[in-house]
């Protein structure tokens, strides 16, 4: 498993991808990508998330790491 699966803040995550934004504007860009990617959005409600959620699981976070790839 990869170290680097766990669990994430939305805040966490996006500024692995976006490192040089600040923090809301990196978390609305990542929001902007998982909408963007349908198939990525319907594996991520499957799995229960919300928008509303304020952390990603390990289960999400290897999910957004299947379809963006790792930051």
């Amino acid at each position: 498993m990869n170290e680097h699966i766990k669990v994430y803040s939305k805040t966490e995550l996006a500024l692995l991808y976006l490192p040089d934004m600040k923090p809301a504007t990196a978390r609305r860009n990542l929001r902007e990508w998982i909408d963007a990617n349908k198939e990525l959005t319907g594996e991520l409600e499957k799995s229960g998330y919300r928008r509303n959620n304020t952390r990603f699981t390990p289960h999400q976070v290897s999910l957004i790491f299947k379809y963006l790839g790792e930051p």
